[in-house]
């Protein structure tokens, strides 16, 4: 007899979460000989909780399912609600009644480090009461922070948007040549470096600009910077520095709290922004020159105009992935990229026990940064570059972009 999915997105969104998405509906309208009807959390496991959803089976043959495939955002709404740690608590078997009301045999969840979360303690308590739905973690983050699997869908667009503005803003900053001045560019990444690192693919020689990458995973010396910077502007009088936004003193202090306090957020993850300015305001007083900081903030996860076309058909691929390990009886596993070669690129999928995944990070490898913490090196160079290739045609409409809009 077949049975129903229900599939929602959690966390940040990225400009190919809805990819994902695309491939796992489709996927799952091809084989409905396993799967009747495909419901959607609508804000995720919290509006399912409420009652929240909707059926995406209507969306079969149509414009809106293609148009999915490159809409960035959330299509479904995400959420930041976190499942509590005890399984004992009401909200199970309140979401497990959900499922029975619906028939639901196979739960999908896109997102990262704290939807795995979700993936797993759904998971372990279906285990406990001996319930038969499937749960399958979709990945999905532009910090490329999750643990084994080679990469995640989100990276690779962000990467490149990063890369492309970083390359303009390089240009821009060159116009007034006889000018000494200093650009400062904050790039999302609380623990992880990999977007920021990402800047360096702006390059188009040595030497080029940014000179100078900072990553969280490197504890950063302020006097240390400042001297770095003098140096630099020996031989680059615009001189463009990339920043995470999550870059730290080593010490548990991030930098950004030097300038103002931060609030958290649902999860107890601080809420940073300000790097830059900060650095700013200490270059200016340090070295007495011009000093501007620009925070990429949204955009870098929301910015459809530089699709990754490699990043578009992975996300896809995985969603896909996903609803064929589920039929296999998969349960309690994250949908994984393992990386055959660089030159040729070549991946394949598996999955990977959630429960090895969730509350972890993966951080840019420590000998993948260099020169004191403020460069990185060519291996990651050969890492991320694959990444980026290929554009995508997005549908317009008299010269602006079509997407997909829940009605």
């Amino acid at each position: 007899m077949a049975k129903n999915m229900i599939i929602g997105q959690s966390g940040g969104p990225t400009a190919v979460i809805n990819s994902s998405l695309y491939g796992a509906v489709k996927q799952a309208l091809k084989r409905n000989d396993k799967i009747d009807k495909v419901y959607g959390m609508v804000n995720g496991v919290e509006g399912l909780k409420d009652g929240n959803y909707i059926d995406l089976t209507a969306l079969a043959d149509t414009t809106e399912l293609e148009l999915l495939r490159t809409t960035p955002g959330a299509y479904l709404g995400s959420c930041r609600f976190k499942l509590p740690e005890s399984l004992e608590d009401e909200v199970y078997p309140l979401l497990f009644k959900r499922f029975e009301e619906l028939n639901i045999g196979y739960f999908f969840y896109i997102g990262g480090n704290d939807s795995m979360d979700s993936v797993s303690k759904l998971s372990r308590y279906a285990e406990q009461i001996n319930s038969d739905v499937r749960f399958i973690g979709i990945p999905k983050t532009v910090d490329n922070d999750l643990v084994n699997t080679d990469h995640t869908p989100g990276f690779g667009s962000a990467a490149k948007y990063v890369a492309t503005v970083v390359r303009e803003i390089s240009i821009d900053a060159s116009v007034y040549d006889n000018k000494t001045s200093v650009t400062i560019v904050e790039i999302m990444g609380r623990h992880a470096g990999w977007l920021t690192a990402a800047s360096a693919l702006a390059r188009r020689e040595l030497g080029d600009n940014p000179v100078l990458i900072y990553l969280p995973e490197a504890a950063f010396d302020q006097d240390a910077f400042v001297e770095k910077v003098k140096e630099a502007l020996k031989t680059t009088s615009n001189l463009v520095i990339c920043i995470s936004e999550g870059i730290n003193d080593g010490k548990g202090t991030f930098i950004c709290e030097l300038g103002s306090a931060v609030s958290t957020d649902a999860f107890g993850h601080k809420m940073l922004a300000g790097s830059g300015k900060y650095l700013e305001n200490l270059l200016k007083d340090k070295l007495g020159i011009k000093v501007r900081s620009i925070e990429l903030n949204v955009p870098q996860r929301c910015a459809s105009a530089h699709l990754s076309e490699t990043d578009v058909r992975e996300a896809a691929g995985a969603g896909a992935y996903g609803v064929n390990a589920a039929l296999e009886g998969e349960t309690g596993k994250m949908i994984a990229f393992r990386r055959e070669s660089d030159t040729p690129y070549v991946i394949t999928y598996g999955v990977e026990d959630v429960n090895l995944i969730c509350n972890e990070e993966k951080g840019v490898p420590a000998d993948w940064i260099i020169n004191d913490g403020s460069d990185v090196s060519e291996e990651f160079i050969s890492y991320a570059k694959p990444l980026v290739q290929g554009d995508v045609v997005i549908p317009k409409d008299e010269g602006l972009p079509m997407f997909a809009y829940r009605k």
